[in-house]
């Protein structure tokens, strides 16, 4: 399954898992641009809690998530997110396949205990 199948897949589960658990989905935005000079983005974020998700696909099959270069990568993008007042939470196709009940309650306790933004970053 490619990242973008995955990331397809954790947008499309994510309201069923919010109504299986009894709660109004709250969706997140996509993409979400979190840093006011670099290009990075998140692949979902909820920014009045300042809590992202991100899909790590590639894990197993040499994908970039996978290699050297872009482990170093992804450490820059999500030290600089903390910096900023970020909790990024990063689940693989793994979790997202065989715990997705797991995955959810992890978002809900980010999100529950995440900080308010600070103002907008989203440039």
């Amino acid at each position: 399954m490619s990242t973008s199948d995955l990331e397809e897949s954790f947008f499309a589960s994510w309201p069923r898992l919010c109504i299986l658990n009894g709660m109004q989905p709250v969706a997140p935005e996509r993409e979400y641009r979190f840093h006011p000079a670099r290009k990075w983005r998140f692949d979902f974020a909820w920014p009045a809690q300042r809590v992202a998700v991100e899909i790590e696909g590639g894990l197993w099959n040499g994908g970039r998530h996978g290699t050297a270069l872009g482990m170093l990568a992804d450490m820059e993008k999500y030290n600089a997110a903390a910096c900023l007042g970020w909790l990024v939470l990063r689940f693989s196709e793994r979790q997202l396949n065989t715990d997705p009940q797991g995955m959810f309650e992890a978002i809900c306790e980010a999100l529950n205990t995440a900080r308010p933004s600070q103002g907008d970053l989203n440039v």
